[in-house]
C-alpha cells in the first residue's frame, strides 16, 4: 500500500443490505454491511419499500461505522463510489442520492459503477490472494442475478455470456424454501436441510440443458420449471398421505441447481480456451456449489477462485475496489447526469464518464 493509491469509499444499496466500504487502492481498511433482511423475512421475500426506507435509516451510521474502522475522515478521501445499477429502482436511488451529496459537498469525484462487476472487483481486495489473471470467465450467483461472463479486462471489457431467463437461482432457493415450509432467506436454510439427504433421491430437471435448448441457450440459466417441478412432487407427496422426505427433496433441488451452475460455467472456460473461474455473489455461501465447481473444475484443469464469503454477498468494498481500479486506469469520474438504472447492462461498467479532464478532488 501506498500514499498514491486512491482512498475510495463505496456505497451499495441495489437490494437489500446497505454496504460502506473503503479501500485504498487494493487494500480492503472497512467492509461495513447493514443488512434488513430480519424485516424482509416477515414477507418471505425482499420488499423493495422496505429496503429503501431502510437503507435510508442504515446509510449515516454505516458510513461513520466504516470511517471509524478505516480511520479515516471524510475530508481523506479521494474519490466517492456508488451502485448505479442494476438492482431494485428505489433502494439504487437512495445510495445514488448519498453518494452525490457527499460527493458535492466534499469536492470529490464521484464514480458511478456497475453492480455486477462490482461483484468481480470483489476479488481484487481479498487478502493474500495473487492478482487477478485475465481473461477470466466469471460466475455470478445470487438472489437477483445469475450470470455468467467473459472478463478480459476489469475496467474495459466484460462480456455478457449468459443470465437467467426467469427466476435467478436465489429466487428459487427461496420459493423452494417455502415449499418445504423453511424460513427466509432459503439459501442457508435449504443448505442445512440438504445435510444426511440424498442429493440422487429424485432426479428433478436441469433447465435450459437439453440439446434442442444449447443452440440458442447455452450459457443462459431457468429455474422457474425446477422450482415448478419441486413443487408438483411436494404436492403429489402430500395428496398421497406419504411423509415430505425434506433432506432428500432439499438435496435433491440443491444439486440440480449446482450442476446446472457448475456445468455452464466450465463449457464457457472450455469454449473460450479460459482455464480460470471466478464466483461471486451470495449464492456462493452454498457449501455444495463451492464443493462441486473446485472439484470439477480440478478435473476439468480449470483454477477456481472465490473471494472471502463476507465480499460475495453485496458490499461496498467492491464497490469502492472498482472505482479504485477505474481512477487507476485513468479512467475520469462520472459526471453527476446518471440516475437510478435498474436493468444497467453489464458491459456498462462505469457510468456517465466525463468526457474532459479534470483535476482529482473536483467533482463539480
Amino acid at each position: 500500500m501506498t500514499a498514491n493509491e486512491p482512498l475510495v469509499l463505496g456505497i451499495e444499496t441495489s437490494c437489500d443490505e446497505t454496504g460502506i466500504g473503503i479501500v485504498r487502492g487494493r487494500t480492503l481498511l472497512s467492509n461495513t454491511i447493514a443488512s434488513s433482511m430480519d424485516e424482509h423475512a416477515r414477507y418471505g421475500g425482499v420488499v423493495p419499500e422496505v429496503a429503501a426506507r431502510a437503507h435510508l435509516e442504515a446509510l449515516q451510521p454505516a458510513i461513520e461505522a466504516a470511517l471509524a474502522e478505516a480511520q479515516v475522515s471524510l475530508a481523506d478521501l479521494d474519490a466517492i463510489a456508488v451502485t448505479s445499477g442494476p438492482g431494485l429502482a428505489g433502494a439504487l436511488m437512495v445510495g445514488v442520492g448519498a453518494a452525490k451529496g457527499l460527493a458535492v459537498s466534499l469536492n470529490k469525484p464521484l464514480y458511478a459503477v456497475n453492480h455486477l462487476v462490482g461483484h468481480i472487483a470483489a476479488d481484487i481486495v481479498t487478502p493474500e490472494s495473487d492478482p487477478l489473471e485475465y481473461p477470466t470467465i466469471a460466475l455470478l450467483v445470487s438472489g437477483g442475478h445469475t450470470s455468467l461472463l467473459h472478463v478480459r479486462d476489469l475496467t474495459t471489457d466484460v462480456e455478457l455470456l449468459g443470465e437467467t431467463i426467469d427466476d435467478a437461482a436465489g429466487e428459487a432457493f427461496d420459493k423452494v424454501a417455502r415449499l418445504l415450509s423453511l424460513p427466509y432467506p432459503g439459501g442457508p436454510e435449504i443448505d442445512r436441510a440438504a445435510v444426511g439427504g440424498d442429493p440422487t433421491a429424485i432426479r428433478f430437471p436441469r433447465g435450459l440443458s437439453k440439446g434442442t435448448d444449447m443452440a440458442k441457450h447455452r450459457y443462459d440459466f431457468s429455474f422457474s420449471g425446477l422450482k415448478t417441478a419441486v413443487a408438483r412432487w411436494v404436492e403429489r407427496a402430500e395428496a398421497e398421505g406419504v411423509p415430505v422426505p425434506v433432506a432428500d427433496v432439499a438435496a435433491s433441488f440443491r444439486e440440480a441447481v449446482v450442476d446446472v451452475l457448475v456445468t455452464k460455467a466450465l463449457a464457457a472456460c472450455a469454449d473460450r480456451g479460459v482455464p480460470r473461474l471466478l464466483l461471486g455473489g451470495g449464492v456462493i455461501a452454498n457449501r455444495r456449489l463451492r464443493e462441486v465447481a473446485l472439484e470439477r473444475a480440478a478435473a476439468a484443469g480449470v483454477t477456481v477462485r472465490i473471494p472471502p464469503l463476507s465480499l460475495c454477498t453485496d458490499n461496498g468494498a467492491m464497490v469502492a475496489a472498482l472505482a479504485a481500479d477505474l481512477i487507476e486506469s485513468g479512467r475520469r469520474p462520472s459526471t453527476l447526469a446518471f440516475g437510478a438504472d435498474s436493468t444497467l447492462p453489464v458491459t456498462e461498467i462505469q457510468v456517465a464518464e466525463r468526457t474532459e479532464d479534470v483535476t482529482r478532488g473536483n467533482a463539480a
